[in-house]
Parts: C-alpha cells; structure tokens; sequence
C-alpha cells in the first residue's frame, strides 16, 4: 500500500504566475501609452464639412499616422524620420498586408510641398488613397486668433 503524502510536500510555486502578471501589466501600461501619444505642436486644419473619424479607425492596428509639423519634418509615433524611411516603411507594410489605411496629421501652417510629399511616396509605393486629419472646431489659442472666434 502506498504511503500517504504529507500535506507539507503539497506546495504550488505562485512565482511564474506572478511575473506574467506582471509583464501583462508592463504591456497594457506602454501600449495604452503609445495609442494616446500624439504631436501636440502640430494645429490641424479646420474643415467643418469632413467626415467625422471614429476612434475604432485610429485605433486599428493597420493603420498608420504620419506627421507633418510645421517645419516640414515628418514622423510616426513622434518617431522622425527621413522621406526614404517612410517610404521603406510604407512599402514594407504594403508588401505585408496589402492596401492599409494611412493618415496624414499635417499643421495647417507646414508648405504644401512636405505633404505632397507624402502623398507621392503613397503613390509610388501603392496606397492610391489616403486620409488627412483636421478638426471640426477651432483649437483654442493662436488657431482661434486664425479664424477670427
């Protein structure tokens, strides 16, 4: 007959599933991060006539921002870069999944020249369509003092 065991060699070793807590943690905190991060310095256009975008479109995966400032630079994720990085980026991503949405936040006082651009690059690389991101009221401050409110 066997023995019966000891409650004391009953033991669950809680560490394992303590630390993927904890990486789950880490995980949600830094992706919650980056979805709310956006490039304060640049003011978007005005167009009260637009379609409103849902926030499920911006939050999709696929989709990219691209930023224009004011001075021309462009950047994803606050992350700059030069016109053959995002072209790079672009193709690599077109290779992968196809037709994707993009995005372009632009300030309303960068040239014309910079977002177009960034339309060509699109073009070049395949995305024949693409969405710019303006508001529907003023920004208060100095885009207030622009349209007179």
């Amino acid at each position: 007959m066997p023995r019966a065991r000891n409650q004391e060699d009953c033991d669950l070793n809680m560490t394992p599933m303590i630390d993927v807590v904890f990486q789950l943690i880490i995980f949600f905190i830094v992706t919650i991060t980056i979805n709310e991060n956006r490039n304060e310095d640049i003011m978007l256009e005005r167009s009260i006539h637009g379609p409103e975008i849902k926030s499920d479109e911006t939050s999709s995966p696929l989709t990219l921002v691209v930023e224009v400032d004011r001075k021309g630079r462009v950047s994803i994720n606050d992350i700059a870069m030069s016109y053959d990085q995002l072209a790079n980026i672009i193709g690599n991503r077109y290779n992968r999944y196809g037709i994707f949405p993009l995005m372009i936040r632009a300030d309303y006082r960068t040239r014309h020249s910079h977002v177009k651009n960034v339309m060509d690059i699109c073009t070049a690389r395949g995305l024949g369509r693409v969405s710019f991101v303006a508001v529907k009221e003023p920004r208060t401050g100095k885009s207030r003092e622009r349209w007179g409110n």
